[in-house]
């Protein structure tokens, strides 16, 4: 019947786990630095070794809040808190276990007519306030810290990675412990004062009944995070601020520190030692201490990058969350009471909570451990087997990673070698056609400059001839017929047809050469620029005065205006000094 009440904190445990260990692997997973597969292992092992060896304290505190001393009046408390929780993540609004469990306590408080410890209840809220602000304080010097030592240790960027993926194993296994050092009081803690007070015997050690709660508790979170974490470790981290690797190790580090200082008896034992008032053994919500941490570094950043809207969502769950569970526990406690006539208190409050034999003896367990004890061994060779099995699979997966980031370098740069020949090869062959294209054009007007100089040097022949002929002696008809031959010589040597080809032939060749003429020798007209260009071509001057329909002296005195605009010395040759422009 015990198991069967059981169900609604073990529902609880499986919540918590599916939701909460986003919180402590979720950035890494998220950022597919760890397998899902090696954090819900890692996981599940640390949060059960954590509620099983180190989660009494916040049972205990829980327990001076209010002993649900009745089974029937357990399983109501875990099941309301454990509603309000899906209720509010339903709407949205971020959650803390830890406030719905306080909230469900203080209803079973008000509807048993049982007094509240204000003094607890002071300490627990205080807690909610504390352990953000202390997250945000771990995560900035953190930060800082780590900022510092690696600027100065300039470590190379795969060996940064090597390290903070095992960063990451660490310190999600140290997480995970907290988690459920600190947490397992919210899953079955309102269970332990009306536990049977058995002692269950395995062999080579024995575990008390509190103990087996916690362990079975501990198992329902894993159950969770094995489940139906993936999706919610796969989306964590990017709602609040945007983290990075470093960032998010530093996050989940500072997170896991809040969690442990605030379920470590023996650090709270050491400040007592040496003094100081004791640290309260309190559950605090796993939400509370990531988000303390990232606004930490938000507000150490400028606080550009926070969403203040997230921030106000989170505030409102902090304040329903304790509000409704107690409402909704006080209503419930009422149905199963007057309905079901089940026995929700058994009318006789514990005077005090640490009355009950076992948790005296788990007490006494973690004040001074006893290195004799066969469950000391067990839990250091489970923590011994996962450290190596970490630290192997770390080596194997780095050693993958280099392999895998060198043969994507080596494709990278086989491809940008063929990239590379091919753009070579191509510029080669655009070069080769241009060349081939320049020499046909050059050749072309080299042709239609030979056959304009030789045209209009027969044509001026003929005209000579027929000038030389004593035309006295000609009839009338004749002289009328070399007068028409002399006009036809004449309109076809002052044609204008050879000398636009002519031109559009050197324009294209010889344009690059007209746009140099520009900008070192600015005022050169179109005819001294053809000229120029001539001359650069090895024409002669006879040759030039013919392709431009002009006379030799005018060719010469352009000649002398270059040599003179170029400050030539005697004896340079024209044609060399045009090439060389």
């Amino acid at each position: 019947m015990f198991l069967f009440f059981l169900t609604s904190g073990l529902f609880l445990g499986w919540t918590l786990g599916a939701n909460d260990a986003s919180n402590v692997f979720g950035s890494a997973v998220g950022s597919k630095m760890i397998k899902f597969r090696d954090a819900a292992i890692v996981a599940s092992i640390f949060v059960v070794l954590g509620s099983v060896l180190q989660g009494f304290g916040g049972a205990e505190t829980l327990g001076k809040l209010g002993a649900v001393d009745a089974i029937g009046g357990a399983f109501t408390v875990a099941l309301c808190a454990g509603l309000t929780v899906y209720w509010m993540t339903k709407a949205k609004l971020p959650v803390s276990t830890s406030q719905a469990i306080v909230g469900g306590i203080i209803g079973w408080n008000f509807y048993t007519q049982n007094p509240i410890e204000f003094k607890e209840l002071i300490k627990i809220v205080s807690t909610w306030f504390t352990a953000p602000v202390l997250g945000g304080i771990f995560a900035v010097l953190l930060y800082l810290f780590t900022k510092k030592v690696l600027q100065k240790s300039k470590i190379h960027i795969l060996r940064l990675d090597a390290f903070i993926k095992f960063g990451l194993f660490i310190v999600g296994a140290f997480g995970s412990f907290s988690l459920g050092a600190n947490n397992i009081a919210n899953v079955v803690g309102v269970f332990v004062p009306s536990l049977p007070q058995l002692i269950f015997d395995f062999g080579f050690f024995t575990l008390n009944s509190i103990q087996v709660l916690f362990l079975l508790g501990g198992l329902s979170i894993a159950a969770g995070i094995i489940t139906y974490s993936k999706k919610v470790m796969q989306t964590v981290g990017s709602s609040l601020m945007k983290l990075n690797s470093e960032t998010a190790l530093i996050v989940v580090l500072a997170h896991s520190l809040v969690l442990f200082v605030f379920s470590s008896p023996w650090l709270s034992h050491l400040v007592t030692y040496i003094g100081l008032p004791p640290i309260p053994l309190v559950p605090v919500s796993s939400s509370q201490a990531i988000v303390g941490a990232i606004v930490g570094i938000g507000l150490l950043k400028g606080g550009r990058n926070i969403q203040a809207n997230v921030i106000g969502k989170i505030f409102a769950g902090w304040v329903l969350t304790p509000l409704i569970a107690g409402f909704l526990t006080f209503v419930a406690l009422f149905i199963i009471s007057n309905v079901f006539k089940i026995q929700v208190t058994s009318g006789t409050r514990l005077q005090n909570f640490t009355d009950r034999d076992d948790l005296k003896t788990t007490n006494q367990y973690f004040d001074k451990i006893d290195i004799s004890e066969p469950i000391f061994w067990v839990s250091t060779a489970l923590l011994l087997i996962l450290v190596i099995y970490l630290f192997v699979r770390l080596l194997r997966q780095n050693s993958k990673a280099r392999e895998e980031l060198f043969n994507q370098q080596m494709d990278r740069y086989d491809v940008q070698q063929k990239i590379l020949e091919n753009e070579i090869r191509l510029k080669e062959m655009v070069a080769a056609d241009l060349i081939k294209e320049n020499e046909r054009k050059n050749i072309e007007q080299r042709s239609l400059t030979l056959n304009i100089v030789k045209k209009n040097d027969l044509l001026k022949k003929l005209k000579a001839i027929l000038q030389d002929i004593d035309r006295d002696v000609l009839s009338d008809q004749s002289k009328k017929k070399i007068e028409k031959m002399d006009q036809i010589i004449y309109k076809i040597l002052d044609s204008k047809q050879d000398r636009i080809l002519l031109q559009k032939y050197l324009k294209e060749t010889e344009d690059e050469f007209y746009q140099k003429l520009d900008q070192k020798y600015f005022g050169l007209t179109e005819f001294e620029k053809k000229i120029a260009s001539l001359i650069r071509s090895n024409y002669k001057n006879a040759d030039i005065a013919v392709i431009v329909n002009s006379t030799s002296e005018e060719v010469k005195e352009v000649i002398k205006k270059l040599r003179t605009r170029m400050n030539l010395e005697k004896g340079t040759k024209l044609n060399k000094a045009l090439k060389n422009i």
